[in-house]
């Protein structure tokens, strides 16, 4: 088959493509926000560098775009090149059999002009973490995604809760089902990147301050505890600048990675090294590094948005959740529960690595990824 990819540039859409390396697939990548390549060895052609003005630059137009986006929107075709005029042209170009796009905001909206003008053409979408979770709540999105929805022919998504939210949006395709964002890890290999429980001394905070994040919560809360963790250290890695500057002005003695510090192995390592994880936000779907402390070892510390990290943490099994992810006390009293309680993190490590090898091997995974191209012809 002739495969089309719609997406943004990501290491989790790139993990994605690469389950179909030595297939008999053709492989294609359309980067719809027009900002660069995938960096991969496998055979994908990539439509890239396609932004291109048909006006000079209008006085006013950056005004536009963050005063007025609905007036800037209707403007944009004739201001430029759009996503919907590079995608008509891809499809005449190569005819794909399957066009399957990544995230709904950014990398969707842009082609439904194009897509409902080649109705016959499966479309796969996959749902990332905000996509409809936190979208819903505005009606300007709501009629976008329902007009996405309307055209999509099957979804994939990270968590269940994402599907149903999806019929209750008017989605009336095929179910594809749940497969991790990235699509798994390579359990064998990652083993040898786990240390011993006992010899874990760090909690590691995820430092993510913005429209979805709320690290600055639990540096807080941690703050609230240093006597009580001078036998830890903490670290704080993919840190927005209100985490870093707080950090700063408060002198704590936190290590600080900031957003890019890290490449993904570097953060698995450190994962594998790590005694507790947290992580804290007000929206997201099944979250890739909360899955990830599962994998690595690390006891799982995380919010529930919607209830969807309670499709793997059981509530003081083989984890722990952050009820209200706005409440620095509860987030306080629960990083101590944790500390104070060796035993159950002990054998929530023990349960974490049989949910790790049974739900979120990368092998495993492939396969499903590899069937789901094949359920769309049967």
């Amino acid at each position: 088959m002739k495969i089309l990819f719609v997406s943004m540039s990501s290491i989790h859409v790139l993990r994605w493509i690469e389950n179909l390396k030595n297939t008999d697939h053709e492989l294609y990548w359309f980067d719809v926000l027009g900002r660069g390549s995938l960096d991969t060895e496998i055979d994908v052609k990539q439509f890239i560098s396609w932004k291109k003005r048909k006006l000079p630059q209008i006085k006013g137009e950056f005004f536009l775009y963050k005063k007025m986006p609905k007036v800037y929107n209707f403007l944009l075709p004739y201001i430029e090149k759009t996503a919907n005029e590079v995608l008509e042209e891809i499809v005449k170009e190569i005819k794909p059999d399957i066009i399957h796009s990544f995230e709904m905001q950014s990398c969707t909206y842009p082609i439904i002009k194009a897509m409902n003008k080649y109705s016959k053409i499966p479309w796969i979408y996959s749902c990332w973490g905000n996509d409809l979770f936190y979208y819903q709540k505005y009606s300007s999105h709501v009629n976008q995604i329902k007009k996405a929805l309307r055209r999509i022919d099957f979804i994939h998504t990270d968590c269940q809760r994402d599907y149903f939210l999806a019929k209750t949006l008017g989605f009336n395709g095929k179910n594809l089902g749940v497969i991790p964002g990235g699509t798994g890890y390579n359990i064998k290999e990652l083993k040898d990147f786990r240390i011993p429980i006992e010899k874990r001394k760090i909690i590691l905070v995820k430092g993510y301050q913005n429209i979805f994040g709320r690290g600055l919560n639990v540096v807080k809360a941690l703050e609230k505890i240093q006597e009580q963790l001078k036998d830890f250290e903490v670290v704080v890695f993919g840190s927005h600048k209100p985490v870093i500057d707080y950090i700063a002005e408060k002198k704590l003695p936190f290590k600080i990675y900031h957003r890019h510090d890290l490449k993904h192995d570097e953060l698995l390592h450190l994962m594998g090294k790590s005694l507790i994880y947290i992580g804290n936000n007000i929206s997201d779907g099944m979250a890739n590094t909360l899955l990830e402390a599962i994998v690595m070892g690390a006891f799982p510390i995380q919010s529930d948005p919607g209830g969807v990290s309670a499709e793997i943490i059981e509530h003081n099994k083989n984890g722990f959740l952050i009820e209200n992810p706005e409440d620095i006390e509860l987030i306080k009293n629960v990083a101590l529960n944790a500390v104070n309680n060796f035993k159950l993190l002990k054998t929530a490590q023990e349960l974490n690595f049989k949910i790790a090898s049974s739900r979120l091997d990368y092998d495993f995974n492939k396969k499903k990824v590899l069937q789901l191209y094949k359920e769309i012809f049967q």
